[in-house]
């Protein structure tokens, strides 16, 4: 019996053993003998690195350039006191991230005045929007 499978290169590999190409699993190169690579040497932080409930020890690399901080910093941190199947760990995070949007403006306010013009006319902007859509309701 003439099957279409039959003409498909390695259709059905799984059934038998002696047409499996990694049967006897052999390493071309081999491996090499009596190397070791031992654990790397963790990294030393002096900022805080928030870390997940399921893992217990941290990655031996870890990101520092943005350490928590205000109220961003504070949502993370209760972030990660639940579990990553959590929703609540994700959409915590996911509103940290635009609290530190909001927070970042302000400090940019702060320190410049084309900055703090620029965040004038972007707030004045939503408040125009937002009362032209309420009028119009």
């Amino acid at each position: 019996m003439n099957r279409p499978q039959d003409r498909i290169p390695g259709w059905g590999a799984d059934l038998d053993r002696a047409n499996r190409p990694a049967v006897p699993m052999e390493r071309r190169p081999p491996r090499l003998d009596g190397v070791h690579w031992g654990d790397p040497e963790p990294q030393i932080s002096d900022v805080e690195i928030l870390q997940s409930t399921e893992h217990f020890r941290r990655p031996p690399v870890f990101g520092t350039s943005v350490p928590p901080r205000g109220v961003s910093g504070w949502i993370r941190r209760r972030a990660f006191r639940h579990s990553e199947n959590d929703l609540r760990h994700w959409l915590m995070l996911l509103f940290a991230d635009r609290v530190d949007v909001v927070e970042s403006l302000a400090s940019d306010a702060r320190r410049s005045p084309r900055a703090r013009s620029a965040v004038m006319i972007a707030g004045a902007a939503l408040a125009a929007a937002w009362l032209l859509r309420r009028a119009g309701d």
